[in-house]
């Protein structure tokens, strides 16, 4: 079974999405805040983290430099899930791991889903 890491800071919000992936057949884990996901990254190694790039007290880029700064979380794919999907250049993200960037204002159900599945390919 895939396992996936989901960070994400607002409780409500990582609920609903863990909620559907769950449903798709995932094993789920949430974070709240990049040391918790680190610490799960750590313990666990998901086959891919879901990451909102605004946390509480840090952002994604800070877990996403710890992440690359380790040769066997480096290789961890990772979907961006932010409101600021616009914002963002997905080819300057792909040095961190970033396979795929969702946006909260537009996604749906499928979309989260189908985001792990083009990780995990």
């Amino acid at each position: 079974m895939t396992s996936v890491l989901l960070v994400e800071d607002n409780t409500w919000l990582a609920e609903l999405e863990a909620g559907i992936l769950k449903r798709a057949g995932y094993d789920v884990m949430v974070a709240h805040h990049a040391p918790a996901a680190i610490q799960l990254v750590d313990k666990t190694r998901p086959d891919v983290i879901i990451l909102d790039v605004l946390l509480g007290g840090s952002t994604a880029f800070a877990l996403l430099h710890e992440l690359q700064s380790y040769g066997d979380t480096g290789v961890i794919p990772v979907v961006l899930c932010t409101n600021m999907a616009e914002q963002l250049s997905a080819d300057k993200l792909v040095s961190y791991g970033v396979v795929r960037v969702v946006d909260k204002a537009t996604m749906h159900p499928d979309d989260l889903i189908a985001a792990v599945k083009v990780a995990t390919l």
